[in-house]
C-alpha cells in the first residue's frame, strides 16, 4: 500500500480534513455531546467539552503516521466540522481499510455521509492502493447500513453478539467494496 496519511481531500459539498483542537467546540456541540448520535458507537457521549479536546489532542501526534487516517467531516456552506470518518482498522497483510464515521443529528439524511465514504473509498482504491475497503454497524441502526450499500459496499454477513457498543453486545452486519469492483464501476 502507497500510505498517504490523512490528506486533505474535497467533494462538493464537503472538505474532508485532519481535525485540529479548535475544532473540539465544534465536535462537542455537533454531534459527540449527543446521545442519538453515539447511541450505536463504540465510545461514550463527551459529558464536557474537555472530553473534546483530550480526545483531539490524543489523535493529533498520531497525524505524524503516513498510515494514520482520521478526518473531519467539514460541511463547506457551514464552514464548521459535522461529523468525523476515518479508518478504525487496517491491515497492510491483506490490503485492507475499514471505516467507520460519524455525524450530528442535524445532519443525517442529508447524503452528507455517503458523500464522506465515497470519497474515502476513492481515495483508497486509487491513491493508497488497498484491495478492500469494509464497514460495520449495528443492525438495530440500519440507516448506517443504507449509507454503505449506497456507496457500493455488498453485504458480507452479520456476526451475532461479535461486537460491542453503547447499547452492550450487538450483532455486527458488515459490507465492503473491492478494488474491482471498485474499478469495474467506474469503467460502466
Amino acid at each position: 500500500m502507497n500510505h498517504k496519511g490523512t490528506v486533505s481531500l474535497e467533494t462538493e459539498r464537503l472538505i474532508l480534513r485532519r481535525i485540529c483542537i479548535e475544532d473540539a467546540a465544534y465536535m462537542y456541540k455537533n454531534w459527540a455531546s449527543d446521545n442519538e448520535v453515539t447511541k450505536y458507537l463504540t465510545w461514550p457521549t463527551h459529558t464536557d467539552v474537555s472530553v473534546s479536546e483530550d480526545i483531539i489532542k490524543s489523535w493529533l501526534p498520531l497525524y505524524e503516521k503516513s498510515n494514520y487516517y482520521n478526518w473531519t467531516i467539514m460541511l463547506k456552506e457551514l464552514g464548521e466540522p459535522i461529523g468525523t470518518i476515518g479508518a478504525v482498522e487496517q491491515r497492510d497483510d491483506l490490503r485492507m481499510a475499514h471505516i467507520g464515521y460519524c455525524i450530528g443529528r442535524n445532519w443525517w439524511n442529508k447524503g452528507y455521509v455517503s458523500e464522506s465514504l465515497s470519497e474515502l473509498i476513492r481515495f483508497f482504491f486509487e491513491e493508497v492502493g488497498v484491495n478492500c475497503v469494509q464497514s460495520r454497524f449495528d443492525p438495530r441502526n440500519p440507516n448506517s447500513g443504507k449509507v454503505m450499500a449506497k456507496c457500493g459496499m455488498k453485504y458480507e454477513g452479520t456476526l451475532r453478539q461479535s461486537d460491542i457498543n453503547n447499547q452492550g453486545i450487538s450483532d455486527a452486519a458488515y459490507y465492503s467494496i473491492l478494488a474491482d469492483e471498485y474499478f469495474n464501476s467506474r469503467t460502466k
